[in-house]
């Protein structure tokens, strides 16, 4: 069973209940089966087990000794990368990631590379074509691209995000309102100088990230490699949860829900989100079928997956826009089958977008791939949460 869900403010105002159909389809080891029965509204706060007392007298045991666990240990020559919270090489440390703008029509399928990203972001690219979505990779470790893409064009909301990892924005032009937001100087970035790829597809679907491509970028540009003034890898881009541990929300939290799967309101390409209950993680799917990336055959998945609730201003009549990602709002952080409703700002360009609980402190967040939709504030009330993963056999 399916709820729609719409938020305004810091609670959630929860709507009628929907029951869908079988939605996409899945290559790795599948989620929990659908059941026949009604099951219990995903809005009801997930709760911990009980037990119920003994009838009998409790018997005296002597209390037993608390065993002091170990710290885990980052290995040797590796350190806690600032995107993702996992163990990476202590020689990177240093070094930007890049963004890259990665063109999500039907014909740019297969993409390449994605499974590379820390970070996925989704959003709207135009009001046009169905309000047709774009996604924008964040990759720490860009040298080890072999393939990536295909590449296109970026927006104003692109150039803003990219700022906040001071990534080097990697794209294939866009219109002129991307003009006034480089002027400002906060960004580095690299259109049209990658290479073409003979696909047999149009021109427009042809341009990806290939080996040695970036390094011809950076050789020939004045942009550093290096983290600017200001960035550091010491400074992670969301608030970790301690190092061997995990968030587990339901515990943490009075009122949580419990959410396997996730259907944006992105009409075009119809993204969905399923809960595997063997990997933990979110898989993405869309056009009905499960994102596979075409390098390493793997799920397109992730631990954590934020929505922001997001207001836009359209900026002419070809659909172009610019989300109002500066500032505050709301919306819904999910790991692990749990979803907690949150409140998001972001205060500048270069300032990070931080997440928090109802208390005004900053999530607590699980370690692993994270995946952000900025869902438009006038179809926010569309995102529809269910407490089953439904997928063909």
């Amino acid at each position: 069973m399916k709820k729609r869900l719409f938020q305004r403010g810091l609670s959630a105002v929860l709507m009628t209940a929907l029951v869908l159909s079988a939605y996409g389809c899945g290559k790795s080891p599948e989620p929990e089966a659908a059941k026949t029965e009604p099951e219990s509204s995903i809005f009801e706060p997930a709760e911990s087990a009980t037990t119920e007392a003994s009838a009998e007298e409790p018997v005296a045991e002597e209390p037993a000794e608390p065993v002091e666990e170990e710290p885990l240990t980052v290995p040797d020559g590796m350190y806690l990368s600032e995107l993702s919270g996992l163990p990476i090489s202590e020689s990177l440390k240093s070094q930007r990631p890049i963004t890259v703008m990665v063109d999500n029509e039907l014909d740019a399928l297969p993409h390449f590379g994605t499974a590379q990203a820390d970070i996925i972001y989704e959003m709207m690219n135009s009001t046009a074509n169905n309000r047709i979505t774009r996604l924008m990779a964040v990759v720490k470790d860009w040298e080890a691209i072999e393939q990536l893409g295909s590449i296109r064009s970026t927006r104003p909301t692109n150039i803003m995000l990219s700022a906040e990892y001071n990534a080097v924005l990697c794209h294939d032009g866009g219109p002129y309102h991307n003009d006034a937001y480089f002027a400002k100087g906060f960004i580095d970035h690299f259109s049209g100088t990658f290479s073409r790829v003979n696909n047999g597809k149009k021109r427009e679907f042809t341009e990806y990230i290939l080996t040695g491509d970036l390094d011809r970028n950076f050789d020939s540009s004045k942009a550093s490699r290096e983290y600017a003034e200001g960035f550091s890898a010491d400074t992670p881009h969301f608030n970790f949860v301690e190092y061997g541990k995990e968030t587990d929300l339901a515990s943490l939290y009075e009122r949580t829900y419990n959410v396997k799967q996730i259907i944006l309101p992105f009409e075009h390409n119809g993204s969905v989100l399923n809960f595997n209950d063997n990997t933990k993680c979110y898989e993405y799917y869309e056009y009905n079928e499960q994102h596979l990336d075409e390098d390493s055959g793997e799920p397109l998945a992730f631990t954590n997956v934020f929505l922001q609730d997001c207001s836009f201003t359209k900026l002419d009549e070809n659909g172009y826009l610019v989300y109002n990602c500066l500032g505050s709002g709301t919306g819904f952080y999910i790991t692990n089958g749990i979803a907690k409703s949150v409140s998001w700002v972001k205060n500048g360009e270069q300032d990070f977008t931080r997440f928090y609980d109802d208390n005004g402190d900053e999530i607590v967040v699980n370690r692993g791939k994270t995946y952000i939709a900025l869902v438009p504030d006038d179809s926010w009330d569309k995102v529809i949460m269910g407490e089953t993963a439904y997928v063909p056999e």
